[in-house]
């Protein structure tokens, strides 16, 4: 079960009322999104966005289960396109969006994508399968320096270099297609000693190729230029990222749009008690900002 994270200090920064109407632009297990569809009864509306139909299923059979399908629209779309989904639905005003970058825990765990080292499964990892980009492709036919640039700049691998070229000598013997065979690939590639470290030796390389495979990067920055135009007068805009490179995308933005004001200088950090039910949560970064008139 996906447990989402930062959901009360949420509740607290976006403070939803009786029939205002909010964007959930990473719906996935639903947990915001049913958060705040409880407080904005009883004409107030969600709209639930998710790029992976199966999230969207479950979201919709969840909706009715708790009896808030009057309250929570479900729409299977990447939140790059968020401005033309909020078109079709008319859906305005509009109080609050929300981001939350991390992918759901059941992604990773239930849907045999290849998000995750630790099974073996195809080398996918697309969050929609109408995304034509899918990890084996990238790895059996991107140039040594393509891969070196995604293993870089995506996942911060120190050993980008040596593990690119490693990648390249191992498919002229076999086709990478699972993700085992990438994992001895990298464990192959870097020292020892990188091994030993607290993270697995991988983590890093199946990051970076999440990132490229979705367009994660550019697809936030297409979200967030999105929320600002349709955000009404004081709306307001929450991101939950998980990893740097995300997070200094927000922070950036919302520091340099002369139409947002953050809300908190630093960003809201999990407490020790949400970190003990959910370790996933200790790496979570909340940034709010508010929609103000020039």
């Amino acid at each position: 079960m996906h447990i989402p994270v930062l959901t009360e200090k949420i509740l607290e920064y976006l403070a939803p009322k009786p029939n205002e109407n909010f964007i959930d632009c990473t719906a996935g297990g639903g947990g915001h999104t049913f958060a705040i569809a409880e407080r904005i009864a009883p004409k107030g509306k969600v709209l639930a966005i998710d790029w992976d139909p199966e999230a969207v299923k479950t979201l919709k059979e969840e909706a009715r289960k708790r009896k808030l399908q009057q309250n929570v629209i479900v729409e299977n779309e990447n939140f790059a396109h968020i401005k033309e989904v909020v078109q079709r639905q008319k859906f305005q005003p509009i109080a609050g969006i929300i981001f939350d970058l991390g992918f759901s825990s059941d992604q990773l765990e239930s849907r045999g994508r290849g998000f995750s080292f630790q099974k073996d499964e195809p080398l996918d990892m697309r969050y929609s399968p109408n995304n034509p980009i899918t990890a084996e492709k990238l790895l059996n036919y991107s140039s040594k320096a393509q891969l070196e640039q995604i293993l870089e700049e995506y996942g911060e691998e120190e050993f980008a270099s040596q593990i690119a070229q490693a990648i390249v000598q191992s498919r002229t013997q076999r086709h990478l297609q699972k993700t085992s065979q990438l994992v001895r690939v990298v464990e192959e590639a870097t020292p020892k000693w990188y091994q030993r470290k607290k993270i697995h030796p991988a983590t890093k390389t199946f990051q970076a190729l999440r990132i490229a495979v979705n367009s994660e990067l550019e697809n936030v920055r297409a979200g967030l230029r999105q929320a600002l135009e349709i955000a009404g007068p004081n709306g307001k805009i929450a991101v939950i990222s998980f990893h740097s490179l995300e997070d200094r995308i927000v922070k950036e933005f919302f520091k340099h749009e002369p139409l947002l004001k953050p809300m908190n200088k630093k960003p809201i950090m999990s407490s020790a008690a949400e970190i003990k039910k959910n370790p996933r949560a200790r790496s979570a970064k909340l940034r709010i900002a508010i929609k103000t008139e020039l």
